[in-house]
């Protein structure tokens, strides 16, 4: 009789999820992964080709945890703003999350920055107030607020400095309103 099947793929990938969100990419490895579910590597190596697959697997989660329960949570009715606060928040109350994600050489770099970007322009095409602006200064507008954002980010998840709501609105407004009235001032 064959053996019935004890760890699902969805134990290994909410483990190595678990993992990465307390740990960070740097243990992302087979040994440390069957080590949090406390068992051998074989049963990933059933459910998954190679650990590339699996890094494939949680990036999927990841993704579709931020785009669905983090930058899409409306706090002041201006999505780009909103999506700064959710950034900012998130990078504060899920600090290792974050730093694996957006900080350490072994998260995402790229494909995150990718990722926030279409997270960004698809948010920001939603806003009245940004919908008609043609795609350059979506990318400036990204650029601007993501450097303001991630200085928050930063500064308040290492308890640096301590902005209240209201201050990061203005802070992020600020950087907005920057980048917009340039614009309008190179094409007058």
């Amino acid at each position: 009789m064959a053996r019935k099947k004890v760890i699902t793929r969805q134990q290994i990938l909410d483990a190595a999820y678990d993992l990465v969100a307390q740990e960070g990419f740097q243990k992302f490895t087979a040994r440390n992964i069957a080590q949090h579910m406390a068992c051998s590597t074989q049963p990933i190596y059933l459910e998954f080709r190679n650990m590339d697959e699996l890094k494939e697997a949680v990036f999927d989660r990841i993704h579709d945890y931020l785009g669905e329960e983090i930058f899409t949570k409306a706090i002041t009715g201006d999505n780009v703003v909103d999506m700064g606060l959710n950034y900012i928040y998130f990078a504060k109350h899920e600090n290792k999350l974050y730093k694996a994600l957006y900080l350490e050489d072994y998260g995402g770099g790229e494909r995150m920055h990718s990722f926030s970007y279409t997270m960004f322009s698809q948010r920001a095409r939603k806003d009245e107030h940004y919908a008609n602006l043609p795609e350059d200064v979506i990318n400036r507008l990204h650029t601007g607020t993501w450097i303001t954002v991630t200085g928050l980010a930063s500064l308040m998840s290492s308890n640096i400095i301590h902005p209240t709501q209201e201050q990061m609105i203005a802070i992020i407004q600020d950087s907005i309103g920057t980048i917009l009235d340039k614009e309008e001032a190179v094409g007058a």
